[in-house]
């Protein structure tokens, strides 16, 4: 019998690759759009504005997906919304016992109203803050760190990764470059990624989802990147005949090197990457050993939570509550936090899942 939904949401999470902006409340988001008369958003119903999100996100195609953005950064560009975005995020997450989370966020999207680069991360650390004090107050427990993104079309990359090394410590965890990814490779950015190399400041990528592997070596090869968001066209390196797999020397490198995968499942479908959840890579990926986690990518657009996320692939795959704890427990080893913080995460997961069926 499969893991059901309820079970899993139980069960303690981590969380590394959630987009602020691809996941507000569509409440808040018609609360926000009167506010600050903004009459674009296709239905003021909190339900049907939900499902044009998602139905939106769902026509195969990366760029399509990426224009839904239009909306909820068209609501982020004050700071008192993007406290409140910021806040809810967390209230949200927590909700479904992540212990841990990393939430990215382009500053530089949030600037057409005159605030700068810190002033729209200081507002965004503010959310993160008064969310975990709000979440303290009522007995949880939830840790969360934001990445600030750089969108790879655009030229501020540099100012980001500068940006993200003065933040750090003050709550930034690690840089990202994101946005559409065919014809914007990520040796683009070289000088960013330059400078967080020499000052340790860790990063991922974005790379293998709207296009191929040569996009991931690019990443890795070029870049240094140990993290990739997404990744999933890894498999076009990997044959399946007979149920033998032949992995090509660039997954096998991927494999040996411990890259973490940041896997979206329903992020993935709607994109085209994958016709289903039993279609998805993600279990030979498991299966051979990769180094992977599972992500929401953007809880609005897919209409989806962290643990939705983990039953579409238990049911999908039979797997078990073995499993879903060492991916959990990859995800928290490739968390951008220290050992220690690690450790002690890890351990608070271990717990959450003895006793559990295997």
């Amino acid at each position: 019998m499969s893991l059901q939904h309820e079970e899993i949401a139980r069960f303690p999470k981590v969380l590394l690759h959630d987009h602020l902006d691809g996941g507000l409340r569509p409440e808040s988001m018609i609360e926000i759009a009167a506010k600050r008369d903004y009459r674009l958003l296709p239905t003021m119903d909190p339900d049907e504005l939900k499902k044009w999100f998602f139905d939106s996100c769902s026509d195969g195609s990366l760029e399509r997906y990426l224009e839904t953005f239009d909306h909820t950064i068209a609501l982020m560009q004050e700071r008192e919304d993007i406290v409140r975005v910021a806040r809810e995020a967390v209230i949200d997450l927590a909700q479904e016992h992540i212990l841990y989370a990393e939430i990215r966020g382009a500053p530089e999207l949030f600037t057409r109203k005159n605030l700068s680069l810190d002033e729209v991360i200081e507002a965004t650390l503010v959310g993160y803050r008064e969310g975990m004090e709000e979440v303290s107050a009522a007995g949880g427990k939830i840790k969360v760190h934001a990445i600030l993104c750089a969108m790879r079309h655009e030229s501020r990359s540099h100012e980001v990764a500068e940006a993200a090394i003065r933040w750090r410590d003050k709550g930034v965890a690690g840089f990202d470059i994101a946005g559409a990814e065919k014809g914007f490779p990520a040796k683009n950015h070289l000088s960013a990624f330059s400078l967080l190399t020499s000052h340790q400041m860790p990063f991922t990528i974005h790379a293998g989802e709207a296009d191929g592997v040569e996009s991931i070596k690019d990443a890795i090869n070029f870049c240094g990147s140990k993290r990739i968001g997404h990744g999933v066209r890894i498999v076009d390196d990997i044959k399946v005949d007979d149920g033998v797999a032949e992995i090509g020397e660039f997954a096998q490198s991927v494999l040996t090197n411990r890259i973490h995968l940041e896997l979206a499942p329903t992020s993935n479908i709607q994109t085209g990457v994958s016709s289903s959840y039993e279609a998805h890579p993600i279990n030979l990926l498991h299966k051979l050993g990769f180094n992977l986690s599972i992500n929401t990518d953007n809880r609005l657009m897919s209409n989806t939570s962290l643990t939705a996320e983990m039953t579409h692939i238990c049911q999908a795959f039979e797997w078990s509550a073995g499993d879903l704890m060492k991916i959990t427990l990859n995800s928290m080893n490739a968390a951008f936090i220290n050992e220690e913080e690690k450790l002690t995460l890890s351990e608070a997961i271990e717990r959450g899942y003895a006793g559990t069926r295997d």
